[in-house]
């Protein structure tokens, strides 16, 4: 999390058992300032899921004032099945995701963000899949504020399932909403980005930011050959903005 500096705040974080949807045990992982708390973040995270690039943004995300949640999308699997899972494989997996389960899971992490650090106010936050999600997560109507970096805005070929709608069929319902886009990301094409477009013509509260140069997942991984020093800086600039 390179661009993602650490702000002033001390940290406590911790593993955590999150009781998803329909009471099903998913791993998550917590973080809070030890100070004062502006206010609640869920994350869901990219195809990979809970692992410890995704503690660090928590604990990150935490040390600027947020209480933070992040929780496995594959949470239902069994824990051995998991850690066989290679990316092709949680490729594969997509299509038997349910959006109320997903959904349900984020809804879950929020309240327990209400429970357990007393915030009035959650956003939601996700890269990739995760990203995807929140843009599904922010027409619920549970979250205040909502933040997709790269989500896919049509669900792509090889992940349908009978369990994923599209993200833009809701587009239009959503809270208040940032979308951080590459213009040479292959899972958000042109015609994908103007459909989101039209759907936010008479939002203003809703923006979306293009990086014409960035291809996909170019912000949240410094270690990946597509990260952007510059870019990933300013759209954690503008997200910060856009969460205050």
């Amino acid at each position: 999390m390179a661009e993602l500096t650490w702000g002033s705040d001390a940290v406590d974080a911790e593993p955590f058992t999150l009781r998803g949807a329909g009471g099903a045990p998913i791993d998550g992982f917590h973080a809070r300032p030890e100070g004062p708390v502006r206010s609640g973040i869920v994350v869901h995270p990219d195809i990979g899921g809970l692992r410890p690039l995704f503690e660090d943004l928590a604990r990150r995300l935490a040390s600027h004032g947020f209480a933070v949640a992040v929780f496995e999308p594959f949470g239902r699997l069994p824990a051995d099945e998991r850690a066989a899972m290679d990316l092709d494989a949680r490729m594969e997996a997509v299509r038997g995701l349910v959006d109320s389960e997903q959904l349900g899971d984020m809804t879950s992490a929020a309240d327990e963000l209400v429970a357990r650090d007393e915030v009035s106010t959650v956003s939601a936050l996700g890269f990739c899949l995760g990203g995807m999600y929140v843009l599904k997560a922010a027409a619920t109507g549970r979250f205040d504020r909502a933040a997709s970096f790269y989500g896919q805005l049509e669900v792509p070929e090889n992940w349908r399932g009978p369990g994923l709608e599209e993200p833009l069929a809701t587009a239009a319902d959503v809270c208040p909403t940032i979308a951080i886009l590459g213009g040479r990301d292959h899972f958000t094409p042109p015609d994908d980005i103007q459909a989101l477009r039209d759907a936010w013509a008479d939002r203003p509260d809703c923006e979306i930011v293009l990086y014409p140069d960035a291809e996909h997942g170019f912000v949240h991984d410094p270690d990946r050959p597509a990260h952007r020093d510059a870019d990933a800086a300013d759209a954690w600039r503008r997200v910060f903005e856009f969460l205050a």
